[in-house]
């Protein structure tokens, strides 16, 4: 499977999943919290994958740089939840996204020097174009506790951030090839 055969998979997974809330009331709270916490982890596991395996000091800087920042959403949204009283529910999408990190990981490893790189930044414009349309459709739209949704409405422009950077990156590492 070519990369944009996977980057394809990867958006009809994120959007078929929640597609299928937009003709429902949407996820709930707690499910929410479980597809952040997740989206999250996904993103730092491959970052701090990154940061160890990458090729070009560019792809280690970014790649820590997604470690620091998800990690710092992670933190809020459990001290958020925590704070609300509410448990992270489990769901499709959650699990999708999980499983969809553990397979782009599975497929990192197995790759080195540009190719490695190459992989890994074009994973990363993906998934932040797929998270930030899950946000702007599903996830904010959804929220019906006032923090939750400011919260997600707060960490979206680090998202947007991180999708400029990894196009920017995306678009130096073409070149080099």
């Amino acid at each position: 499977m070519n990369a944009m055969t996977k980057v394809c998979a990867l958006l009809a997974l994120i959007f078929g999943a929640t597609g299928a809330w937009a003709q429902s009331a949407g996820p709930t709270d707690p499910q929410i919290a479980a597809i952040v916490v997740t989206a999250n982890q996904v993103d730092i596991d491959a970052g701090k994958l990154a940061k160890s395996k990458g090729h070009s000091k560019q792809v280690k800087e970014f790649g820590q740089q997604m470690v620091t920042d998800h990690s710092g959403v992670n933190k809020s949204a459990t001290e958020l939840v925590t704070k609300l009283h509410v448990t992270p529910e489990s769901n499709s999408t959650a699990e999708s996204l999980k499983k969809g990190g553990d397979e782009n990981l599975a497929k990192l490893k197995g790759l080195s020097g540009a190719a490695f790189d190459k992989a890994y930044i074009d994973h990363e414009v993906a998934y932040h174009e797929a998270v930030i349309s899950a946000m702007d459709k599903t996830l904010i739209p959804s929220a019906q506790n006032a923090e939750l949704k400011a919260l997600l409405v707060k960490v979206r422009p680090a998202f947007e951030a991180h999708l400029q950077m990894a196009k920017q990156l995306q678009a130096e590492l073409s070149k080099g090839a």
